[in-house]
């Protein structure tokens, strides 16, 4: 019988599992796996490796990834096909709203058809930041557009194309990342936008508080808590995110390694749950080494207590996903999905 899993998402370095994270995953126990780039090479070697990985868990686990479209995309050609931005189903809503609501659905039920052939039934995606003008480009593209209403449209459509193939989607980033002027990765962001004009970003996610996951941004708002970022700020875990927003799924972090947060890293781990995060989620997405990845991850995990109480009831909600995939033709799905996309002037 393995052990209770521990709240938080961790990650491997490549796409075997080496001895040394086999015995890390079977130590820390973390609740669920996050697979990098570094970890894809093809749809055999993929399902091996997350088959190893519940080995040495002694037992399945969700299995996450990113793979919003776009530039955000893990999977990459010549194995895996090219899946278009949020942005594009966006253009596309401009001027057909319901043939970009099909598409949203199906370019992310066909996202789920590969995912799931490979064990992976958790996707990071979608983004419901809104899109701003002379804004840091690290939303872009990646959103769906600068309309709440518009937003939650064409996530709702990608969320059931996801559930539908068996894959728990995470909305993100909340409570809201499309306003910030540098890139979380490199820096922390802070918004001095006030409370009215927050309330707007707050929108389409408060549309979609039924999805099973959403991320945290790190990024602080002055007009909730100007000395820390939401991640880690009770106050805009508590007020914003469960009270204002209304969400009561499962709530995970953004990458602890991205240089947004100060302190070690299990000061994150530890600040983040005390903040009001379910799990915390580490990919140590800016380590080149085994060895460097195997630590991080040791670190994150070992810090992290176990999964219990509303959060673990959470957890179970969101595994309940893969359990939820219907009958798919996917070869008509992908002719359908060309259709809509090459029709409206939008290559997939």
């Amino acid at each position: 019988m393995s052990a209770a899993p521990r709240a938080c998402i961790l990650s491997v370095s490549g796409p075997e599992l080496i001895d040394a994270e086999a015995s890390m995953l079977s130590q820390t126990q973390p609740w669920a796996v996050i697979l990098m780039g570094r970890s894809f090479v093809t749809r055999d070697q993929t399902r091996a490796l997350v088959d190893n990985i519940w080995g040495a868990l002694g037992r399945p686990c969700l299995v996450f990834v990113d793979q919003e479209g776009g530039r955000v995309a893990r999977l990459k050609p010549p194995e895996w096909p090219i899946f278009p931005s949020a942005q594009t189903y966006g253009q596309i809503y401009a001027t057909k709203p319901e043939a970009a609501l099909e598409a949203a659905w199906l370019g992310h039920r066909l996202i789920a058809h590969e995912l799931a052939q490979m064990n992976v039934h958790a996707n990071c995606a979608p983004v419901l930041d809104m899109r701003f003008d002379g804004a840091h480009q690290i939303v872009g593209d990646r959103a769906f557009g600068d309309m709440p209403d518009v937003i939650s449209e064409l996530s709702r459509a990608a969320l059931e194309g996801m559930r539908d193939g068996g894959v728990a989607g995470v909305i993100k980033h909340m409570p809201g990342h499309g306003r910030a002027q540098v890139d979380s990765h490199m820096e922390l962001p802070r918004v001095t936008a006030g409370d009215n004009e927050l309330s707007r970003d707050f929108a389409s996610f408060s549309a979609l508080i039924d999805a099973p996951m959403a991320m945290t941004a790190h990024i602080a708002y002055d007009a909730f808590d100007a000395e820390r970022p939401a991640t880690l700020s009770p106050t805009v875990i508590s007020d914003v995110i469960r009270g204002r927003i209304g969400f009561d799924g499962l709530l995970m972090t953004d990458d602890l390694g991205m240089k947004a947060l100060g302190g070690s890293l299990t000061d994150r781990a530890q600040g983040a749950l005390a903040a009001g995060c379910d799990v915390v989620l580490h990919c140590a997405g800016f380590a080149k080494e085994p060895e460097t990845v195997l630590a991080e991850m040791s670190q994150v995990g070992l810090a992290c207590p176990v999964l219990e109480g509303r959060a673990l009831e959470r957890a179970e909600a969101a595994e309940a996903f893969a359990t939820l995939a219907k009958p798919f033709d996917a070869a008509a799905g992908w002719t359908r999905f060309t259709e809509l996309t090459v029709m409206n002037g939008a290559a997939a």
